[in-house]
């Protein structure tokens, strides 16, 4: 959205008589809060089928980074799939929940 710039209807303090530009306050939008899909650890599946699930489910993941993911909830017992707004995050857990494997989703902060 463009700045409106507006003129002052009365100068100030400028004996010249010139008008003085304000411009008007710009709204800050605040950012929507972003939430961590969680993968949980899975002593069901096979390593592959979780790689494969994340790829399919998360588009975004390289092979490399699904590997990562699947490979930090293996030995941490959790792993970070993506970090994103609600609605995406929601529906990306609740897919992965679909195929099979143990996910939720947390506040980033």
């Amino acid at each position: 959205m463009p700045s409106t710039v507006v003129a002052s209807q009365t100068p100030t303090g400028d004996p010249g008589g010139t008008a003085v530009m304000e411009k008007a306050p710009e709204r800050v939008r605040k950012p929507s809060p972003r939430y961590k899909v969680l993968l949980h650890n899975d002593p069901v599946n096979t390593m592959e089928y979780v790689v494969t699930t994340l790829r399919q489910v998360v588009p975004l993941l390289s092979e490399q980074d699904a590997i990562a993911v699947m490979l930090e909830a293996h030995n941490t017992g959790v792993g970070l799939v993506i970090v994103c707004d609600l609605e995406p995050a929601e529906f990306y857990s609740e897919t992965l929940k679909s195929k099979g494997l143990s996910s939720s989703i947390e506040p980033e902060s």
